[in-house]
């Protein structure tokens, strides 16, 4: 019963190899025809990286003797703190996003 478990896992794993790779492939293919589509997509990842180089450089980089146990040191902190004050913005952007869309949604 184990290998049949064992090999629907591997299955499993491989599809969504293939599932990641078609979503992310696929669209840069399709869009290889029209290079301008492609402006967009890549002003936000820029957007996002300049976004998480200023949450880096906000981000401390104290660790405490728990964590020194565990192997983080202070660029791994720095790093974490980065990320998460970067997921913090966006979180906070959407839902300014979303309070600001049904504002404008019902005096229309």
């Amino acid at each position: 019963m184990e290998n049949f478990v064992d090999i629907g896992l591997w299955v499993a794993y491989i599809l969504v190899f293939i599932a990641i790779v078609s979503a992310v492939v696929l669209p840069i293919v399709n869009s290889l025809g029209d290079p301008k589509s492609l402006v967009k997509p890549l002003l936000a990842i820029v957007g996002i990286g300049v976004l998480f180089l200023i949450s880096w450089s906000m981000a401390g980089d104290a660790v405490n003797a728990r964590a020194v146990v565990a192997g983080v040191s202070g660029s791994v902190s720095k790093a974490v703190g980065g990320a998460l004050i970067t997921m913090y913005i966006l979180f906070i952007a959407a839902l300014v996003g979303i309070v600001f869309t049904e504002i404008n949604k019902a005096f229309k």
